[in-house]
């Protein structure tokens, strides 16, 4: 399957985004996640060639949106942005507006504003400007089968247009004009779309704060025909992988690269949430995005810009913001018929209105129709729909600030119904960086046991293994006929000349010595030839992150595939509160498994052996510095050693969630309130219109405050 990411423009709520998914579900797409926050789409394809680009584009184009090409090279405007385009119809049709509304102002006798046909030219151009947006896009919806939110503008604005335009040509017209209602409807939602998109920026502020800086100028190293070396400017996105970059002190790192020469003092915070500056040297690996505080490198990018750390950040969370969690499908089936429910309820309005309450009312139609008018404004299906984008945008966006990565926006709301916490030992409450303690060659001398452990471990990722070979390195290793790594037990491997080697647990030993208590055990030919003990220390704030879940009444559980007494060691020194040890990589599976049968579990891990119990969890934590298969697999990546981040983690996880709560218990709340009060009379269109944009930017207000409130 091809994976399609797009952007499209001209999407408002989740209305728009349900009608584009719709569509693109409709012609045979897959997994198919549309983001009305920021216009992207994404969905997946057996088969993508220029004829099927074209007609999806075409497609989604009849709908009326816009399918723009990122890639596309931008005009160079010259001054200011362009005006917001909400804004801009907004002050074209506010003049005449403002001038309609004036008779309405008690005291005020303006005889010459009482003449149907003044007022006809007033609102003339404002019902045009209106129609060219929302006219055009709801017949577009209509004629698709998917109305959406603006087919409720145009008839309101249109039936009291029409209903005015009529009353112009009859005697007594004064009590036939509601051309200021025509006006006032399409200039305030004009106003309440340029708030709802000021609103919905405002909660995109720290996913665009990582996008501008995945754009920086490159100092770009060259040589002449004499080998001296030449620097020119160069944007990032023309790096790519092996070409080599200067970076001066106060410069961004405009790529992931490795340093080849010179020290400096980085800045990291843009990636891991952490001001501290990180001292790197020669050989250290720097991070597209970050800033040198101090000193001045030569590099080597190791990777493109759409490649890049902070690339991959970015396309993550904003495939997180499109996916929706499970308290949003009674939302999204309420959308979905929201429109022509709406339309069934303004003609109930008029009808019963008209022949039932109005009595021998003279005005009895006008009064109907304003009515029905009004149900038609006043309705929201757009609150609905922002309630949960609008909130997990800013949720996603708080975590990526702070290091916390969430690859889709279940992972938020399953933090709900967590009650136990489980923990991989080795790199995940302990540092990883071991260190060489002691060592015993049994039978052959040191030289030759060196030799073979390092000629062995170098084909592992295992910590332990890492700096077995980086501390032994020798280029007399080994020729291997065959090597293979045995999860839950060691090495395997078989040399030319036919011996068999074993390097790991005290499982692979245990037929051949009692002493249980080292770390690597190596055999030749079921003979054992030494062991190595290597130095782990507990990370400084595992004991903060473990206290801070007994205080959430989280169970703790420490599982891992060392000894048992080792295991105990650290559970107490950390006081967990039940310790599993000496557990394979299947095993650990079938006991993830066991757990979250009877309690939703979370587990943190790092290591290959923990990607299958971390992929079984309720919900799979991994560390940024784990192997690449334990940080595929899980659904949330902490950034930076981040252990010290899981708290807020889940505190971001809990208040995204409540704010989703609380965003739908206002918008079902509006709408069931709104609908009733205009449909017996008490709300005018125009109030219906300025209640209805306002509405948005509630909740959208309502979910920013994630970005200030305490979490943990």
């Amino acid at each position: 399957m091809e994976s399609i990411n797009w952007k499209v423009e001209g999407m408002t709520c989740s209305n728009c985004a349900l009608s584009v998914t719709r569509y693109l579900e409709k012609e045979g797409m897959q997994n198919v996640k549309v983001n009305p926050i920021d216009g992207d789409v994404h969905f997946e394809v057996s088969e993508f060639d220029k004829n099927k680009q074209n007609s999806l584009t075409k497609g989604i184009s009849s709908l009326g949106y816009v399918v723009v090409d990122e890639q596309a090279p931008k005009p160079v405007v010259e001054g200011k942005p362009p005006m917001n385009r909400y804004l801009r119809y907004m002050l074209i049709c506010l003049p005449c507006t403002l001038v309609l509304m004036l008779h309405m102002i008690p005291g005020l006798h303006l005889h010459w504003l009482m003449n149907p046909w003044v007022q006809l030219v007033l609102c003339l151009p404002v019902y045009l400007v209106g129609m060219y947006y929302f006219g055009r896009s709801a017949w577009k919806s209509m004629r698709s089968g998917l109305p959406n939110m603006n087919v409720l503008v145009t008839l309101g604005a249109t039936a009291a247009f029409v209903y005015s335009l009529v009353g112009t040509f009859i005697p007594q017209p004064e009590n036939y004009l509601f051309y200021e209602t025509t006006a006032a409807i399409i200039t305030l939602v004009f106003l309440g779309n340029y708030l709802e998109d000021l609103s919905i920026h405002s909660t995109q502020k720290e996913l665009n704060k990582l996008v501008k800086n995945q754009r920086v100028m490159a100092n770009m190293i060259a040589y002449d025909d004499q080998h001296q070396e030449l620097f020119f400017p160069i944007e990032n996105i023309h790096l790519k992988s092996g070409d080599l970059i200067l970076i001066k002190n106060g410069e961004q790192v405009p790529a992931d690269a490795k340093i080849l020469w010179g020290d400096a003092s980085v800045n990291e915070a843009i990636i891991t949430g952490e001001s501290e500056p990180i001292q790197k040297k020669a050989k250290d690996s720097l991070i597209g995005g970050s800033l040198l505080i101090e000193g001045m490198v030569k590099a080597q990018v190791t990777a493109g810009a759409d490649q890049s750390v902070l690339a991959n950040i970015i396309n993550l969370v904003k495939k997180a913001q499109g996916d929706k969690p499970p308290v949003q499908r009674m939302a999204d089936k309420i959308s979905a018929v929201f429109v022509p429910v709406v339309l069934a309820i303004a003609v109930l309005t008029f009808l019963i209105n008209f022949y039932f309450l109005s009595g021998d009312s003279a005005h009895a139609f006008r009064d109907s129709l304003m009515r029905s008018i009004a149900v038609l404004v006043i309705a929201c299906p757009c609150a609905m729909g922002l309630a949960t984008p609008a909130a997990i945008a800013v949720g996603l966006g708080r975590a990526a600030r702070s290091g916390i990565l969430f690859r889709n926006a279940k992972s938020l709301e399953a933090f709900k119904d967590i009650k136990q916490v489980v923990f991989d030992k080795t790199g995940t409450l302990t540092t990883g960086k071991f260190q060489l303690q002691a060592f015993e060659a049994i039978g052959i001398n040191e030289v030759e046991f060196k030799r073979i452990l390092a000629s062995m471990e170098r084909y592992s990722n295992h910590p332990i293994a890492q700096v077995i070979s980086r501390n032994w390195k020798t280029n007399d290793m080994i020729r291997w006929e065959s090597i293979e790594e045995v999860k839950g037990s060691g090495m395997k491997g078989r040399s030319k000349d036919g011996d068999e080697y074993w390097a790991g647990s005290y499982a692979i030993a245990a037929n051949h010595t009692k002493e249980d208590q080292h770390n690597i055990y190596v055999l030749r030919n079921q003979e054992l030839i030494g062991w190595v003990d290597v130095a782990d220390e507990i990370r400084p704030e595992a004991a903060g992150v473990i206290n801070y879940l007994h205080k959430k009444g989280i169970k703790t559980i420490l599982l891992s595939g060392d000894r048992l007494s080792k295991t105990e060691k650290i559970g107490r020194a950390l006081g967990i509160q039940e310790v599993i040890a000496e557990k394979s990589p299947a095993e650990k599976l079938a006991l993830i498994e066991e757990l979250n049968a009877s309690i939703p579990t979370a587990m943190v891990g790092d290591g290959i052996n923990d990607a299958p119990a971390l992929a079984k969890a309720s919900i799979g934590i991994s560390l940024s510095d784990a192997s690449q298969i334990a940080v595929q697999t899980a659904d949330i990546v902490l950034m930076n050693h981040g252990l010290s981040q899981l708290p807020e983690a889940l505190g971001l996880g809990k208040h995204t969630l409540l704010t989703i709560k609380q965003n739908l218990f206002w918008a079902f709340a509006y709408n069931i309130v709104a609908i009733p009060i205009a449909a017996i009379g008490l709300l005018t269109p125009t109030i219906g219109a300025l209640v209805m944009g306002l509405s948005d930017v509630v909740l959208a207000a309502n979910s920013v405050k994630l970005f200030v409130k305490k979490v943990r």
